[in-house]
């Protein structure tokens, strides 16, 4: 039963990896992208939840052509006097936040890169993360970022990100905090495909956008509140201070 079930997560990730592939590939942002930035943490069951379950329709739909996506892992940690980074989750979100940061920065091109994010917030999602080494292979990078990581050039990319998240205005209260065009999109960030599609001034509308129902999302954001995980405001005033201190 186990090693069924061990296939069958297989499979449902070779699927998804599959259509990473099979869709138009994304284009180097242009001035009539959006930029999309998700502040987030690794552990977090809701931000694993919006990257795996949500996130990923942009790049199935092709919607992902239009949109500059940055992906900011840190969200919720804190830095402490002596430098130490804290984790909302624990030791091993500080640790995946960084490998993450360091895919980002070693792959830079965001359908690289995802896929790899994707891969280890999906085994966050079925309490695997221990697991996370395998997703390298599964996505064929290479492992270059665990020297990143090993090297310290991880913690320098994280205190950049620990810096542009305590900088955030208005100020983020929880994550997955997604910012679409520089509007912070709160407690509707589920509709996150609503603003892009309303941010693009490009002359082609999207396909993807055209098929957006008004009606059915006014309907969802009536009646369905996407979870958090909150950030405490005294963690809050730490990282901030601490990340205003980074020169």
């Amino acid at each position: 039963m186990a090693a069924s079930r061990q296939l069958f997560t297989t499979l449902v990730l070779a699927t998804v990896l599959l259509s990473f592939t099979t869709r138009p590939a994304a284009s180097s942002p242009t001035s009539d992208s959006v930029t999309v930035s998700l502040y987030y943490e690794t552990l977090c069951p809701y931000c694993a939840n919006f990257i795996v379950n949500y996130l990923l329709k942009i790049f199935q739909n092709g919607l992902i052509s239009v949109v500059n996506l940055r992906m900011v892992p840190w969200g919720n940690a804190w830095i402490q006097s002596n430098g130490t980074f804290v984790c909302q989750h624990g030791s091993d979100e500080c640790l995946l936040n960084t490998i993450e940061a360091c895919t980002i920065t070693v792959y830079p091109d965001v359908v690289r890169h995802f896929r790899f994010i994707y891969c280890v917030e999906r085994l966050a999602l079925n309490d695997k993360h221990s697991e996370w080494i395998n997703c390298f292979e599964k996505t064929g990078l290479g492992t270059v970022p665990i020297n990143c990581y090993n090297s310290g050039y991880g913690n320098k990319i994280e205190q950049k990100y620990a810096r542009e998240t305590a900088q955030l205005n208005p100020r983020h209260r929880f994550v997955p905090w997604v910012v679409v065009n520089n509007q912070a999109l709160q407690e509707d960030y589920g509709n996150f495909m609503t603003y892009i599609c309303k941010a693009y001034k490009g002359k082609s509308k999207p396909e993807a956008c055209k098929s957006l129902s008004p009606k059915s999302e006014s309907t969802e954001k009536a009646n369905f509140v996407h979870p958090v995980c909150y950030a405490d405001e005294a963690q809050n005033l730490t990282s901030l201070t601490a990340a205003e201190k980074i020169p």
